[in-house]
């Protein structure tokens, strides 16, 4: 696998973004993940992308983090948001997902973020699997969805 930065708004990003909404879509029956993003957002210093290439090109992962502080939202100062988390059906079970995760929190450490955190939904078990098994507890929850029954917060220091 070949994993590298890439924009936001590139072809092969907005691809995968709409592959997860419509799972996201299948999952909790609404029209997916409406969090306000921005390709400015996920800007080195400030975050970062990240997809993950096949043997044959294909782009089949993706993951980013962005940068995030004290708000009304429920953030802290220092905080790395993950988004967009994402393996192709076909390519799961691999180890994708904790490699993306892996880079992206030693990107975010290294641009001096203190703490990664996420939302998930309920509905989302091998996500949650994922991060538990990451290090990842739950944690206040924070962003958008913090006032729905499925979602659920997990923060991890970094």
């Amino acid at each position: 696998m070949d994993i590298r930065p890439i924009a936001f708004d590139h072809p092969d990003a907005v691809k995968l973004n709409d592959q997860v909404q419509a799972e996201y879509a299948v999952r909790y029956g609404d029209e997916g993940d409406v969090t306000p993003l921005d390709p400015s957002m996920f800007r080195p210093p400030a975050g970062l992308y990240l997809i993950a290439y096949d043997s044959q090109g294909r782009p089949v992962a993706t993951g980013g983090w962005r940068t995030q502080d004290e708000n009304d939202e429920g953030y802290a100062d220092g905080d790395a948001e993950l988004k967009r988390m994402y393996v192709v059906e076909e390519a799961r079970g691999n180890g994708l997902a904790r490699r993306i995760l892996a880079a992206l929190e030693a990107d975010a450490r290294a641009a001096g973020r203190t703490r990664m955190v996420l939302e998930t939904g309920n509905k989302q078990p091998e996500a949650i699997a994922l991060y538990a098994s990451s290090g990842y507890e739950p944690c206040v929850k924070f962003g958008l969805y913090r006032f729905h029954e499925d979602s659920r917060c997990y923060a991890k220091p970094l």
